[in-house]
């Protein structure tokens, strides 16, 4: 008997678990999403607005909001919690739940409504939900007028405030599915331009060292060869091995170079598709000024650590980038119009100061609270040449680079 009852627990379906589809389950990585569904429920409370509005209550009054309140609750909760094909079906229950109750309870009736066209925003191309939601008006709007005599005034007004919110509600959603598929198309774009520069690196690698290799190969066993017979041919094998060594080692410093530097330019590029898809309009001047190769490196990795924190922070609507260059200094400035700077530095500022200090410049912050946040970096161009880029190798201090030593 036991086993038989755990069983029928077993197979038994959790109506009241959100389905993998449901609109809940696609709000599990946004919790303000899943908030505002529930915050939605205070408008609820004009269900029992006839307490206050209506000069005296029909008898039937309490019986037909004790019975529909519970009913709408479970409506409500079953829009987000099952599939979300199943969504139009439980507007249309709403819908008849709101005729059945307008004659005994006005302000509940025309709240069940306006309910079940915010719904019907949930699921289906645009045209399918304003038909839904133009066909469920036409049913409120011929139980009120004909059959329980409301004033055109109140009914047009609860129409339009139907109307309203689900027409908000698919053009939000259809904005988010925008910006989702943005996001999706940046970040393939992203991943299609790191594999092609994976291939041009294979390729620059393979044209770089696969020659220069195989010379120098070849050059030392020829002088292991000559070794015992002709040690001046052997040596002179040996300096020209090191000197292709040598020639190839400055190539790859250069690959190198190339490789890391991303460049400001492709970096406001970048940051304005960034901050475009969370909802940031992002302007920057597109005339900026040729800068030397490690200062433009090294700026462009302070550029996108700011919009970054711009895009995670900020809480912004605006921001603006401005790069220019006299004859002394270089100066770049990122000001958004955020929350402001709410607690101490983190580890991305710091890592900012710290590249910024590697080419000798300075950076400043100035924040307000609620007005948003600027910051400006200045840097010296003699010191962009002079100092080394934060966290670059020091292949200068090679002992076998007898030229760089030397200089």
């Amino acid at each position: 008997m036991t086993a038989r009852l755990s069983t029928d627990k077993r197979m038994s379906p959790s109506w009241f678990k959100p389905t993998q589809d449901s609109l809940w389950n696609r709000f599990r990585e946004r919790p303000r999403l899943r908030f505002a569904s529930l915050i939605n429920l205070v408008w609820a409370v004009y269900v029992f607005g006839d307490v206050i509005f209506s000069e005296q209550l029909g008898p039937w009054w309490g019986i037909a909001t004790a019975i529909s309140f519970p009913l709408f609750l479970l409506l409500y909760a079953a829009a987000y919690i099952r599939p979300l094909r199943q969504v139009p079906w439980f507007a249309g229950a709403l819908a008849l739940l709101s005729y059945a109750t307008l004659d005994f309870n006005h302000s509940g009736g025309g709240t069940y409504v306006i309910y079940a066209c915010a719904m019907l925003g949930f699921e289906g191309a645009p045209k399918k939900c304003v038909v839904g939601m133009a066909a469920v008006i036409a049913g409120f709007v011929g139980v009120a007028y004909f059959l329980v005599g409301w004033p055109v005034p109140v009914i047009a007004t609860i129409s339009f405030i139907a109307l309203s919110v689900g027409a908000i509600n698919v053009v939000y959603r259809f904005n988010a599915q925008r910006d989702v598929e943005l996001k999706l198309s940046h970040d393939e774009v992203r991943r299609l331009a790191a594999t092609a520069e994976r291939e041009r690196i294979g390729r620059d690698l393979h044209d770089l060292l696969g020659h220069t290799l195989s010379l120098i190969t070849l050059k030392l066993e020829l002088s292991r060869r000559l070794f015992d017979r002709d040690a001046e041919a052997a040596r002179r094998e040996i300096e020209e091995a090191e000197q292709v060594a040598r020639h190839a080692l400055a190539e790859v410093r250069s690959a190198v170079t190339g490789i890391r530097a991303s460049g400001v330019v492709a970096e406001l590029a970048s940051a304005r598709l960034l901050l475009n898809t969370s909802m940031v309009d992002f302007v920057y001047s597109a005339d900026v000024p040729e800068l030397p190769p490690r200062l433009d490196n090294e700026l462009a990795l302070v550029l996108r650590e700011a919009v970054t924190n711009i895009q995670r922070h900020a809480g912004a609507t605006f921001a603006e980038a401005t790069v220019s260059m006299d004859a002394r200094a270089c100066t770049m400035t990122i000001v958004d119009n955020g929350r402001g700077l709410a607690g101490g530095e983190g580890n991305g500022i710091c890592g900012m100061r710290e590249r910024v200090r590697a080419l000798g410049g300075t950076l400043a912050f100035e924040s307000v609270p609620q007005k948003g946040t600027a910051v400006r970096i200045q840097v010296p161009l003699v010191s962009a040449d002079r100092f080394p880029s934060a966290g670059a190798r020091r292949d200068d201090a090679l002992p076998y680079d007898h030229d760089r030593l030397a200089s």
